[in-house]
């Protein structure tokens, strides 16, 4: 089969790769209908993250179900099914309080490599949600947001405490942030900050729901959320970055009291311990469980009352794959679809 391999920084590849196979009698195989490069595949695309070696890349994807192991019960051949970037056994203890990407079984699914025409599902009745039907392939997109970003948003919007009454800032304009102010709107929240300096993605953190922006970063950034803010800072606060300034900034947009979500990639970054323990901050998050809101965000999306598929602002083919990387390095797409 073809798949996205990563051979050295800026080093994106389309080759061959061995067609994947049943291992344990928990995997299932599935032809992948649609991958997608995440914002975290910059990391070692840039160079910031080192790699042993030429690896797959690709952690986020949907498909139909072409094989399952003899294990496997609740999923099923010609199903299309959406699963999270951590396959989960969704049994162990650790599951069941609804943190499936701390699974005693999980495997990081970055490391199977998704960007493919097909792929390995470790752990498939734990991992899959098989959709109503086949999707009208307008809802395709959408679907594949579920699998990590939407899912990874929902899940800082509720680290957060977004709700009614509440008011929300979110750091970070990427896919995770846009869909972070998509799942506060959900959520109820009353009002809802983004914080962008690209007018392309300003215009579709309003369609999600922000009701204002703030443009700029760092100490100026935080003065202006307090500003909106009657001088308290927002009630709840979500950080999808991952760096230094931006866990800054989050922390000091949030008010005494208030709730922050933190689910981006976390590259360098340390808080000092007095200046964190008289925040009076919340703070929750980390590798998202996205599993738990599967069934939720699939019904959401199925109903079209939520269209988180308009993060996708280029589609290529899989062949492609090293453009896609480009214009997400360069910033000229916010998310790019890759179609196997």
């Amino acid at each position: 089969m073809r798949g996205v391999v990563l051979h050295a920084p800026g080093d994106i590849r389309v080759e061959e790769r061995p067609d994947p196979m049943i291992i344990e009698p928990t995997d299932a195989i599935i032809r992948v209908t649609a991958a997608c490069v995440c914002g975290s595949d910059l990391w070692p695309y840039r160079g910031v993250e080192k790699l042993d070696g030429p690896v797959p890349m690709g952690h986020e994807y949907v498909g139909v179900v072409e094989e399952v192991g003899s294990e496997v019960t609740t999923i099923k051949p010609g199903q299309f099914v959406v699963g999270s970037f951590w396959a989960s056994d969704n049994t162990c203890e650790i599951c069941r309080s609804g943190y499936q990407s701390a699974c005693v079984h999980r495997v990081l699914m970055g490391t199977i490599g998704t960007q493919a025409e097909y792929a390995r599902i470790p752990l498939a009745d734990g991992t899959l949600v098989a959709t109503p039907g086949l999707p009208e392939p307008d809802l395709v997109s959408s679907l594949l947001a579920a699998s990590d970003v939407l899912g990874t948003g929902w899940f800082a919007a509720v680290a957060a405490q977004a709700g009614p009454g509440k008011t929300v800032a979110v750091v970070g304009d990427g896919a995770v942030g846009l869909c972070a102010i998509l799942a506060a709107k959900q959520l109820g929240a009353e009002r809802i900050i983004a914080m962008s300096r690209h007018a392309s993605r300003q215009e579709l953190a309003r369609r999600f729901g922000a009701t204002d922006i703030v443009t700029e970063r760092g100490d100026e950034g935080v003065a202006a959320i307090k500003e909106l803010t009657g001088g308290l800072g927002a009630h709840s606060v979500v950080e999808a970055v991952g760096t230094q300034e931006a866990m800054t900034q989050a922390i000091d947009s949030t008010r005494p009291g208030g709730h922050m979500g933190f689910v981006g990639v976390s590259h360098d970054v340390s808080l000092p311990g007095d200046e964190l323990f008289f925040s009076l901050v919340h703070l929750h998050g980390g590798p998202a469980p996205v599993r738990q809101y599967l069934p939720e965000l699939i019904d959401l999306i199925y109903s079209r009352r939520i269209d988180p598929g308009q993060v996708f602002d280029l589609t290529l083919p899989l062949d492609q794959a090293a453009e896609a990387y480009r214009a997400m390095d360069e910033r000229r797409a916010v998310k790019a679809l890759l179609l196997p």
